[in-house]
């Protein structure tokens, strides 16, 4: 009480106005009574400011819809649904009950937890591919130029990034108003970077000096004019810290493949792992390029060779669709007519990718952006969706057949005044804990499969635990976890009538058990889908994998010869690999054997099709190639070393050109080479007919190819292994050999049986991630399904027992309790079979070179989804059925 004469201390008005407003005037009076009070208490313990804190928050609490308005002729008010202490009592109901119920709780917690785990790994994965290239502050305007035109013959758009040398300059010139910066770019791929005695192999590339600016790389040392200097070099943070250590690399010289002299005038900040230009070392300047490369000379103004790449940035507030309207004529206008004799014909363009869709939108169908890793971002985020879907399921599953072990609390709370929504509210409460409970298990296993995951999927993915986004985006994904999880059991519960369920009355049957049996054929239809779709996977990549690729690719090595160390040395150092013993043969190419580096057209041929514009795969090779190699012959001969005119009038060609020149009796025909004029450079002879050789993708059709002998054309050195000595053994000895003719190059070698198998890297992983996900479904699956089969076998324990006595057998028991389960998942298999064939089948298709679904994988995944459930289910089955009848029957 307070003092006599002391006035009582007032609440603020607005919030009594706020109160008188909005509360429900049936019981008004007596609220704003029981608060004013409150308030004068409140004043006198804490003091104004934390008293007028309370009362807001105690005015906020009584009004709609935290309460629930009466009608005017009710005098009584209901308790709050959401005050502090109901709250807190909720919360100690459902510790208690997760306390009560270990087991259960554990297959709850567990369940949500390791479907958290997978959804949260899928939500970062995806992150980082719809992030790919964000880096760049420019990200938005930022484009590459793609080159395409029509084939007379189908009439489809083909083309690719690679551009003719004059199309940068034409686009800086005659564009200017669309483009900030134009700048072009030649990758030289892995070189040799020496300072003295220490080399290292590097990836780089040479670009113009505003592409600095555009990339809007993060100079560490340095400007955007580092590359002004034609023998300048920018390093990245980590290849100068592995070059020079802890000196300061800034004046340093570097040797570029011991041919370039540069210096180091740069040091850029590493570009993250998920951007198009993460594998770039160093950048070098475009006129270093120019000026050492006499072909590059002759390319500035040459119209018929792709050799170069073309970015450029958008002017502000220039939409790519304006720009791409402007340029895609660019040949039409600017090749000069008499130059570039195929405009009516094949009606080239060129046209602006943005740099969104460089990663995510990789594969062109007739022209436009239509596929690649997009399709792997929906694929996984579809997968998330459907095993946090199955972990819900468990806990709705669960809660609802324990149905009955609540039925009299529920009764009993209804009879002495608890509304449905004060019900719905508390076991919406535990379902919310139980979710925060597996929220902190799943934190504890995305730290333990971090790196395990990060290897797997080829990413660097940090965890975001400090960045408010992440917490941003979970705060939602837990709501909604929680209300997919709790919001059916707890309307289900709170509709039970007090009058039955305290007569011991509670629905059971068929009725009251089919939704859970739909929940549970839901989760196996997905189980046995995801398990499907990764062995199709699995059996595409192994169909392409021993697919015949026209060569043996054991025991081979590729050696770059980009040193001039080698120029003069080659016959040397390919006596001496042959008398070190442990190498068969040796050769030499102009490209490698699992790349297309050189494709080019303008050919001509006896009964070739007047509308064909020829373009073919080009490879130059030494006589001993094909020996080398071990590529098989169908037709002719190999070139010979004996026969001078091999090296002048000889070539040899694959079966796909022979089928696409249209030949029947190829070995003996000529095949001439036309300049852009039309003009013959020269004739050969066709000697020979080689099985394709897959270079390119082995899940699609091979180029058609010619291989000719051109010894001022040789690139790469391939070495082939005695076959009777290990590697281990061979390649010290190849190493000695090189150190002692090529001292001045780095022996940097690949094995060619690596590189094919990394054409299969992407989908190898993704099957992988593919098939883990799918493993930890059906986990989740098989976790649920045991807890049921726990409580039904508790559900039963009496009747078990009578049939016991009765003279039923184990085996008998077993099958009463596990014949509804089999049931389930064989109507599962019988609904995912189909749902999985066309998926499947569609997703097959894309390929031109693909398997077709193998019956034995629908046998064996159906099987397995059986045995699982059998082995599942079978437990507690087996365990109540040899229990001792005595027990379960002695409280009759």
């Amino acid at each position: 009480m307070t003092s006599p004469g002391k006035p009582l201390p007032q609440p603020p008005k607005w919030a009594g106005k706020m109160l008188q407003f909005l509360h429900p005037s049936a019981t008004l009076e007596e609220v704003e009574g029981d608060l004013a009070e409150l308030y004068a208490y409140w004043y006198r313990q804490y003091g104004k400011q934390k008293a007028t804190i309370r009362y807001i928050l105690a005015v906020f609490s009584v009004l709609p819809p935290f309460v629930r308005r009466r009608r005017p002729n009710h005098s009584y008010s209901q308790p709050l649904l959401l005050s502090p202490a109901m709250i807190r009592n909720y919360l100690t109901i459902a510790w208690r009950n997760l306390l009560h119920q270990k087991a259960y709780s554990f297959i709850n917690i567990m369940g949500l937890a390791v479907g958290m785990t997978v959804v949260m790994l899928i939500g970062l994965w995806i992150y980082d591919e719809l992030s790919y290239n964000t880096y760049h502050q420019h990200y938005p305007d930022i484009a590459q130029v793609w080159g395409g035109g029509t084939d007379p013959q189908n009439s489809t758009i083909e083309g690719s990034y690679a551009l003719q040398y004059p199309v940068g300059p034409t686009l800086k010139d005659n564009y200017a108003q669309y483009f900030k910066h134009v700048s072009m770019a030649f990758g030289i791929g892995e070189c040799t970077v020496s300072t003295g005695d220490k080399k290292f192999s590097k990836r780089g590339q040479f670009i113009e000096e505003n592409a600095l600016d555009m990339l809007s790389l993060r100079m560490l040392q340095g400007n955007y004019q580092s590359l002004h200097d034609p023998h300048s070099v920018i390093l990245s943070q980590s290849t100068a810290e592995t070059i020079f250590g802890k000196e300061d690399p800034m004046g340093k010289r570097l040797r570029i493949d011991n041919l370039l002299e540069v210096t180091v005038t740069g040091i850029y900040e590493d570009i993250p792992r998920n951007n198009h230009f993460s594998d770039i070392h160093l950048f070098l300047p475009w006129p270093l390029l120019v000026s050492y490369r006499e072909w590059m000379k002759e390319g500035a103004t040459d119209w018929d060779n792709r050799t170069v790449n073309v970015y450029v940035q958008l002017q502000p507030n220039t939409p790519i669709e304006t720009a791409n309207a402007a340029i895609k004529d660019l040949y039409s206008q600017y090749v000069p007519k008499d130059f570039f004799t195929t405009i009516e014909k094949n009606k080239p363009f060129v046209q602006l990718i943005p740099m969104s869709s460089w990663h995510l939108y990789s594969e062109f169908e007739n022209g436009k952006p239509a596929g690649g890793r997009i399709t792997y971002v929906w694929l996984f985020g579809i997968v998330g969706s459907f095993v946090l879907l199955l972990a819900c399921i468990n806990f709705i599953n669960l809660s609802t057949a324990r149905a009955s072990t609540r039925a009299r609390e529920v009764g009993v709370r209804k009879a002495i005044g608890s509304g449905k929504g004060q019900l719905i509210v508390q076991f919406l409460s535990e379902s919310y804990l139980v979710v925060l409970l597996a929220f902190s298990v799943a934190v504890v296993l995305l730290l333990l499969v971090q790196n395990p995951f990060n290897e797997l999927a080829d990413k660097d993915i940090a965890l975001p635990f400090g960045q408010p986004l992440f917490w941003a985006c979970m705060l939602p994904f837990l709501l909604l976890t929680g209300c997919m999880a709790g919001l059916y059991p707890a309307f289900y519960l709170s509709s039970f009538q007090p009058v039955k369920v305290l007569k011991g009355v509670i629905q059971h049957g068929r009725t009251a058990a089919l939704p859970r049996k739909v929940m549970v054929v839901v989760q196996f239809t997905v189980s046995v889908m995801l398990i499907m779709g990764t062995l199709v996977v699995y059996q595409q990549i192994e169909y392409a994998r021993n697919r015949p690729i026209g060569y043996d690719r054991q025991s081979l090595l590729t050696l770059d010869m980009s040193d001039p160390g080698y120029k003069s040395k080659q016959e040397v150092l390919r006596n001496e690999l042959l008398r070190s013993g442990v190498v068969a043969s040796v050769a030499t190419s102009s490209s490698p054997l699992t790349e297309v580096w050189n494709v080019t057209g303008g050919y001509e041929w006896q009964g070739k099709d007047p509308d064909l514009d020829a373009s073919l795969v080009r490879c130059n090779v030494s006589p001993d190639y094909g020996k080398t190699v071990g590529w098989e012959l169908v037709a002719g001969r190999d070139f010979s070393t004996a026969l001078a005119t091999d090296s002048t009038d000889a070539i040899i060609i694959n079966q796909a050109a022979v089928q696409y020149m249209g030949l029947q009796n190829p070995v003996g025909q000529k095949l001439t080479d036309v300049d852009e004029f039309g003009t013959p450079k020269w004739t050969r002879t066709i000697i020979g007919v080689v099985k394709d050789i897959v270079m390119e993708s082995p899940y699609e059709p091979v180029q058609p190819a010619i291989y000719f002998t051109n010894e001022d054309a040789y690139a790469l050195l391939h070495i082939k292994i005695n076959p009777a000595v290990s590697a281990s053994e061979a390649l010290p000895k190849i190493e000695a050999v090189f150190k002692n003719i090529v001292p001045s190059a780095l022996f940097n070698y690949t094995f060619v049986d690596e590189a094919y198998a990394h054409k299969f890297s992407q989908e190898a992983r993704i099957g992988t991630l593919a098939g883990v996900f799918s493993l930890l479904a059906i986990f989740i699956s098989c976790l649920g399904l045991f807890g049921l089969a726990s409580f039904v076998a508790e559900q039963r324990t009496k009747e078990i027992g009578i049939r016991k006595v009765l003279g039923a057998s184990v085996y008998t028991l077993w099958h009463m309790q596990t014949k509804e389960f089999v049931t389930l998942v064989i109507l599962a298999c019988i609904l995912a079979i189909p749902i999985s064939y066309g998926i499947m089948h569609t997703w097959l298709a894309s390929y031109a070179y693909h398997t077709e679904i193998s019956l034995w994988i629908i046998f064996l995944t159906c099987i397995g989804a059986l045995l699982l459930t059998l082995l599942t289910v079978s437990y507690q089955a087996v365990k109540s059925a040899l229990m001792n009848p005595v027990k379960s029957l002695r409280n009759e």
